[in-house]
């Protein structure tokens, strides 16, 4: 007999058809069209928003319980892992550990080690599961190894996922170089290490032809270059996290390391900029960059302690917010969140159209909730968004049809 859950009542939106009020069937894990079968489970929804699971690119660490929290069915791991995802095995292993309630799609290491030196084995990575090739937290210096990635990446077809920051001037650093970084005496770099990074592999990119994304872009600069290469056909997305668009380096001022960040925070401009381009269609991706650090790690002076946030649970809460501000649609948050995501990885997923796997959160809007550090769900509760209110919570989900407790 089929498996069969027929959702009634919802408001259900989808990135690609907009939002529309009634029933939305799941057989055998996949969207449905027609009569729901009599033997289906039937969940009243009572007029909640039903939504595509979220699909969070770029986070650090496996953490299953802040991604039920908040409404993430596929992560795609930075490769910065223990062991290093620049060889098979490593790479299925992670791939495989997550199924059936969170799908992993590892991002491969594009050079052994992450050592930025020599390229790793990208098409037997591929093969065992990777669905891109990134160069981990850190920046590939040297441009002709970074053109050889590009080059390979482009005979592959896969997106190359770029830390762009240049090292040479960010070594050291824990805050962006400004009146904040002054005062509190910490050591800093100017913001220009992001966009000089990025002019240069913007101009890899469109010599090969080959795709980039760039993983967080944080500066009014660095926005500027990714619009103009955009405008010229090259094959560049972008994307960020809510921290860059809520948070300045004004976070900083208590010397709180909940906001030191990897990159640091930025002036109150690149904010603005930040939130001019999400409105304008320039960042692809919405995502956590979720990175929970212990105690031992954070309850540190400011520029000993780690860097790193665990947001993975308070993604979506903080998103609705931008849409109750006015800043974006729910339809384009959700191409954020879901759509734009799947489309980088070449996943089938991220809609709610027939066919489509039956991975969706239903969601209250409205449920008001405050963000504690300590009680936060997953493996830590780093966050600089600590003691914040929020509205939006994840009462329900389903991976593949299947309920998620």
């Amino acid at each position: 007999m089929t498996q069969a859950l027929h959702l009634t009542g919802a408001r259900i939106l989808c990135p690609e058809g907009g939002e529309r009020t009634g029933d939305l069937l799941i057989v055998d894990g996949t969207i449905a069209a027609g009569e729901a079968p009599s033997h289906a489970e039937h969940v009243d929804c009572r007029g909640k928003l039903l939504a595509p699971g979220i699909i969070d690119v770029g986070v650090a660490r496996i953490d299953r319980a802040a991604a039920r929290a908040g409404g993430i069915v596929r992560v795609a791991p930075m490769p910065d892992q223990v062991p290093v995802l620049d060889e098979p095995g490593a790479v299925q292993r992670l791939a495989l550990i997550g199924r059936p309630d969170l799908w992993i799609h590892p991002i491969a290491a594009a050079t052994r080690g992450l050592a930025g030196t020599d390229l790793a084995e990208m098409a037997v990575c591929l093969s065992a599961g990777a669905r891109a090739v990134g160069t981990g937290r850190g920046w590939i210096a040297d441009s002709g190894v970074m053109h050889r990635v590009l080059m390979y990446a482009r005979d592959l077809d896969v997106v190359v996922v770029s830390h762009a920051e240049d090292g040479g001037l960010a070594a050291g650093a824990v805050a962006t170089e400004g009146e904040t970084a002054t005062r509190l005496g910490l050591p800093s770099a100017p913001s220009l290490a992001e966009p000089l990074a990025i002019a240069r592999d913007l101009m890899l990119a469109e010599e090969t032809g080959a795709r980039l994304h760039l993983r967080c872009v944080t500066t009014a600069a660095g926005y500027a270059l990714v619009r103009a290469a955009k405008a010229r056909g090259v094959r560049v997305t972008c994307g960020v996290t809510p921290a860059y668009l809520l948070l300045s380096d004004n976070a900083m001022s208590d010397f709180r390391s909940f906001a030191h960040l990897s990159p640091p925070l930025r002036s109150e401009d690149d904010r603005k900029a930040a939130l001019a381009a999400l409105a304008d269609g320039t960042i692809d991706l919405l995502c956590s960059g979720h990175d929970p650090r212990g105690p031992e790690e954070k309850r540190l002076p400011f520029a000993d302690a780690s860097a790193g946030a665990a947001d993975a649970a308070t993604l979506l809460p903080l998103a609705l917010g931008l849409v109750r501000d006015g800043r974006i649609t729910l339809e384009r948050l959700f191409a954020l969140l879901a759509r734009g995501p799947a489309a980088l990885l070449g996943l089938e997923a991220g809609t709610l159209a027939v066919g489509m796997p039956g991975d969706v959160i239903l969601i209250d809007e409205q449920a008001p909730w405050q963000i504690d550090a300590d009680t936060l769900p997953g493996q830590a509760g780093n966050t600089p968004f600590d003691g914040l209110p929020v509205q939006g919570r994840v009462i329900a989900m389903w991976k593949g049809g299947r309920a998620i407790a």
